[in-house]
């Protein structure tokens, strides 16, 4: 049986006395890919920098390879490499950046090496090499950072919204440059972004970060307060389309409910005493590669919400984006976090 890459056991971290991440267990195979997902602050980063050996955690340990590692350890220089949401270059050519980490190992063939990592990420050596750090674009520069990564072949490449803040030129080059790494270099790819559709796509396994915790997949919908009385003893919000979303009693006017969709259709006779059912419209469908399910995004009022597709429901050409469709969850199965 091949050994994790990763294994986290009990690992926090909180910076003074603020704690920003708490996993108890989590498992990376090799030459896997995993998304993170959350809304910012929920400890995505923070993960990324704990795994990419940076940072010291609060408690707990981190094994790699089945071997407990400490940060700025020879695993951390020689076989990870992260590339933050806002990487840093020297203030030097192009090359030189990229070059900088085979030099320290001593590598050979030093610019053909460099030539191919750019070319790699769509930039041209010959054009590139000599170019100072300062002429560069954010897309470009985002590029050069991924390739001075690719070209150490790391044994994993942590990634923090590397398409976050680039054009959509520059996101593609660097969304394929980081498959190449996982299908060519056996490289396990960790990946933080906001790119769900992209992640749900192309990841073997998604974590959904909320508050410092791993929270499911991210196909659960969860709507933020503050939470307003409605009528009476009734709790929830008024849609921007005016219906009205009930939830139980909230343990604060700011708490988050997780809402399971219990089924969609058309207008036909749905719902029971428990049941609260909403119209709305599906904006957007989504495969996710691990399992072969279809997901539906179904937009009420100013809110989406998400649900597993039936099989019948798959191959039904009926249900479709722009669709207007009923929804009902069950309002005793609604869950505070």
């Amino acid at each position: 049986m091949v050994s994790p890459v990763y294994e986290l056991q009990s690992l926090e971290h909180a910076y003074g006395d603020r704690a920003v991440l708490s996993i108890a267990h989590l498992t990376v195979q090799p030459a896997s890919i995993v998304g993170l997902i959350g809304p910012n602050g929920g400890g995505k980063s923070t993960l990324l920098k704990l795994m990419g050996l940076i940072e010291r955690p609060t408690r707990g340990k981190i094994l790699f390879n089945g071997r407990p590692v400490e940060p700025f350890s020879d695993v951390a220089r020689f076989q990870i490499s992260l590339l933050p949401q806002e990487p840093f270059l020297m203030k030097r050519s192009v090359f030189k950046n990229v070059s900088y980490g085979l030099k320290l190992r001593g590598a050979k063939d030093i610019a053909v090496k460099v030539s191919e990592a750019l070319l790699r990420v769509g930039l041209d050596g010959k054009d590139f090499s000599g170019r100072p750090w300062y002429a560069l674009s954010g897309g470009e520069a985002q590029r050069v950072a991924l390739a001075a990564r690719l070209v150490l072949k790391p044994k994993v490449l942590l990634l923090d919204e590397p398409t976050a803040s680039v054009d959509v030129a520059s996101a593609h080059l660097i969304r394929q440059a980081a498959l190449w790494a996982r299908r060519e270099l056996d490289t396990t790819l960790i990946v933080a972004s906001h790119d769900w559709p992209w992640l749900y796509e192309v990841c073997d396994s998604i974590l959904h970060l909320y508050n410092g915790r791993i929270f499911g997949t991210g196909r659960e919908t969860i709507i933020f307060g503050p939470w307003e009385k409605l009528d009476g003893q009734t709790w929830g919000k008024t849609l921007s389309d005016g219906q009205r979303l009930r939830v139980p009693p909230p343990p604060g006017r700011a708490a988050a409910a997780v809402i399971d969709l219990t089924s969609v259709g058309d207008n036909e006779r749905m719902g029971a005493e428990a049941d609260v059912v909403l119209s709305g419209i599906v904006s957007r469908l989504s495969f996710e590669k691990k399992t072969g399910q279809v997901f539906a995004a179904l937009l009420a009022g100013d809110l989406s919400f998400s649900i597993k597709l039936p099989h019948r429901q798959n191959e039904s050409p009926a249900f479709f984006p722009g669709k207007t469709v009923r929804f009902r969850y069950r309002l005793d199965q609604v869950r505070w976090i």
